[in-house]
């Protein structure tokens, strides 16, 4: 068996993508809470701002209409189906104790973000990680709140300066993970985001051995779709 490598946590962070999406409604109030007791330590979900400024958790961000698709963005938070939670709901739903990574869709939905953040107070920050493919508003984000946690969500054959130099770049200002599809990852890029005292996150793994796997390459936290595989993969690594 491959020798299991350093992870910068003592723990990875298992993130439930979209809640339990395998095994109920993604993006649900419902889903999240079953995802939790499935054992999972962190909750993945999209967010859009709606006509009204409110932060909703939501995958495409477009409201069905007959033959068309309207962003969500034309309507107000009391439009849109009693399904689809807000940001503050989930936060009030599943608490503070676990992580969470937002992947910032609409990126004028950040100082919103903020707000719900900074009123929980606390270290409540440090649960959470905001995602962004967008280098340069995640450097603008780090200047203007710099208490937030920002990760960097991009495929490897994106990064055109090559790996080091965006590490390097991330580090430099404030960006605190790189976060990759799992097939961009291997040990030696997991080191080397570490050495630059970045977190390595890897995503879209959906298989108990793509899973025990991205562990002995000391990923920092992984996230699938099936939290039970997910959480049995994890025990099978480590134990608990």
């Amino acid at each position: 068996m491959q020798q299991r490598l350093p992870s910068k946590f003592e723990r990875p962070i298992l993130f439930a993508h979209r809640g339990a999406k395998a095994h109920s409604a993604e993006n649900t109030l419902e889903s999240f809470e079953l995802a939790m007791r499935l054992g999972a330590t962190g909750l993945e979900t999209d967010v859009w701002l709606t006509k009204d400024g409110q932060v909703i958790c939501d995958h495409d961000g477009v409201v069905n209409k007959r033959l068309r698709r309207i962003p969500i963005n034309n309507f107000n938070r009391a439009e849109l189906a009693t399904s689809i939670p807000s940001l503050d709901e989930l936060f009030m739903r599943c608490g503070t104790d676990i992580n969470y990574s937002i992947d910032v869709c609409d990126e004028s939905s950040i100082e919103r973000i903020n707000e719900l953040i900074s009123r929980v107070g606390g270290d409540f920050a440090k649960k959470v990680w905001l995602c962004s493919p967008n280098y340069s508003s995640l450097c603008e984000w780090h200047e203007k709140y710099p208490a937030l946690q920002l990760v960097n969500s991009i495929r490897l054959s994106k990064i055109t300066e090559g790996p080091e130099r965006r590490c390097a770049n991330l580090a430099k200002n404030g960006i605190t993970a790189l976060n990759m599809h799992h097939t961009d990852w291997n040990g030696g890029l997991v080191a080397l985001t570490h050495r630059f005292g970045l977190a390595a996150f890897s995503w879209d793994i959906q298989h108990n051995e793509l899973l025990c796997n991205a562990f002995r390459m000391g990923v920092d936290a992984v996230f699938s779709d099936w939290t039970d595989r997910m959480v049995d993969a994890f025990r099978t690594e480590f134990g608990d």
